[in-house]
C-alpha cells in the first residue's frame, strides 16, 4: 500500500479583495462626512452657508466650535 500524498496548502487571504474595497470606501465616505459636519464653512457648497447651517446642530452636538 503506498502512503497517502500529503495535500497542497492553498493560500487564502485573512480579507477579501471586495471587503477591503467596500471598507475602505465605507472609510473615505466617514471621513468626508466628518470634514463636511467639522470643518466645512461654505467652502464645498456652491449655495453659500447652506451646508454650514444644515451642520450647524451637528457641530454644536459634536462640541465643534463654529462660531
Amino acid at each position: 500500500m503506498s502512503a497517502p500524498t500529503p495535500a497542497r496548502s492553498v493560500a487564502v487571504p485573512a480579507i477579501s479583495p471586495r471587503l477591503l474595497a467596500v471598507a475602505l470606501l465605507a472609510v473615505g465616505l466617514l471621513l468626508m462626512l466628518a470634514y463636511l459636519v467639522a470643518f466645512d464653512q461654505g467652502a464645498v457648497s456652491q449655495s453659500g452657508m447652506y451646508l454650514h447651517e444644515l451642520m450647524h446642530d451637528g457641530r454644536h452636538l459634536l462640541g465643534v466650535p463654529c462660531h
